[in-house]
């Protein structure tokens, strides 16, 4: 028995490598960027760094530009004194970058001790004060005095201070508006469209429960919608929403839902209406498909019973049907809420968050801070809340639903 639970272990043990590497591993990944500053528009911040480190390769740069920068200067001046003074600053400067890459080797980006980063915080203050005392000489040759204080920030640039954070990023987060709104429109979006969904999805199941002649054909019929691409879907309501051509926004506009066709996307409460339309006509089939599989597994004897009992249909519906589809519900309620509420292509393509940031769900924020913005840390901390909320709302599923699946047969 022992050596069966060990045979079965190793079975499943390619698959358990399989989930962690692709699935836990970018968690871990997201988390750990969340406890850090992690920028990449910021060269002080575009590496993930718990202690002082050094930038040799831009201290190097900085270096060379100012050995061009200054001896162009020194070509155009007109006083011996400041020809002078930039041949003893080359000098100095030279010779310190001589010094700390004998001690550094070959490294570009190395890690430093307080000591160290004061010396050379020292050495760059130094640089700086002895340049304003060759441009105070007031030299009439002088030309690109900004250009040569400019390239100065590159020592400032070079010192990679520690971007550790903590919960910085999350306590951000709580405080920040933006993911407030974020927030609500995504648990508005998650609750209409799954609701919707269910309820159709459950019609759905039911007529192609039934036995009738073509019951194929409408299966295959009605998965078209799920089975094309999310971003091609959106691109089709688009066209239909469009202002000017499109049916559903002339539609719309005739019954009285909008009071002219422009409107339909561009104002909040119908942009919302219309990206959950977008989104039930595209998964209710999906949801349909996952509660027709729950329907299969309840035996005709079952209603054969209660219809010589003297249930009538609405009765087995809500006595048979219903209870025994739970753990189906239940699955498909899980599988819908973790897709709908990082929902992302779908609004991206059709409203874009817009308008006025009405439609924008934590995903599109989430992506907006860490790719438009190129705030990683910030972005991989409200991938953790995404996260978390759907694990919350799963929690909540499983408590109301009070479905045990592994004790049904």
């Amino acid at each position: 028995m022992k050596l069966n639970n060990k045979i079965g272990y190793l079975l499943i043990l390619p698959a358990m490598i399989f989930v962690m590497i692709f699935s836990l591993w970018p968690v871990f990944q997201s988390a750990t960027y969340s406890l850090f500053d992690y920028q990449l528009n910021d060269q002080t911040k575009s590496r993930l760094s718990i202690s002082n480190q050094y930038n040799l390769e831009l201290f190097q740069e900085t270096n060379r530009y100012l050995n061009f920068y200054l001896d162009s200067e020194k070509e155009t001046a007109t006083l011996e004194q400041s020809k002078e003074k930039i041949d003893a600053l080359l000098q100095k400067i030279n010779a310190y970058e001589t010094d700390i890459l004998s001690n550094y080797g070959e490294e570009k980006v190395v890690k430093i001790s307080e000591d160290e980063k004061n010396d050379l915080e020292a050495f760059a203050q130094t640089v700086i004060q002895s340049i304003n005392e060759i441009y105070a000489l007031n030299d009439e040759g002088f030309a690109i005095e900004e250009d040569v204080l400019a390239v100065t920030g590159g020592y400032d640039s070079s010192m990679i201070k520690p971007n550790f954070i903590g919960l910085n990023n999350y306590k951000q987060a709580l405080k920040d508006t933006r993911v407030r709104t974020a927030l609500l429109n995504t648990l508005v979006f998650t609750f209409f469209s799954i609701s919707l969904e269910l309820v159709f999805g459950i019609l759905l199941a039911l007529i192609m429960n039934k036995a009738m002649f073509g019951r194929g054909l409408i299966r295959s019929l009605s998965l078209i919608p799920w089975a094309i691409p999310t971003v091609v879907s959106a691109l089709i309501w688009l066209y239909l929403y469009n202002g000017s051509s499109g049916v559903v926004a002339m539609i719309f506009s005739k019954i009285g839902l909008i009071s002219k066709p422009t409107d339909l996307l561009l104002t909040s409460t119908a942009a919302m209406g219309a990206v959950i339309l977008a989104d039930v006509w595209k998964t209710t089939p999906y949801m349909a498909l996952l509660l027709l599989a729950g329907l299969q597994t309840i035996p005709n004897t079952v209603y054969e019973a209660s219809a010589v009992d003297g249930a009538h249909k609405l009765q087995q519906f809500f006595r048979i049907t219903l209870p025994m589809l739970k753990p189906s519900i239940l699955v498909a309620l899980l599988f819908r809420t973790l897709d709908a509420f990082r929902v992302f292509d779908l609004i991206y393509v059709l409203t874009g968050g817009g308008p006025g940031g009405k439609t924008e769900t934590i995903s599109i924020y989430a992506y907006k801070a860490m790719f438009a913005q190129t705030k990683f840390g910030y972005g991989s901390a409200l991938t953790i809340i995404i996260a978390l909320c759907v694990a919350i709302i799963c929690y909540f599923y499983i408590k109301v639903l009070n479905v045990d699946i592994s004790s049904r047969e």
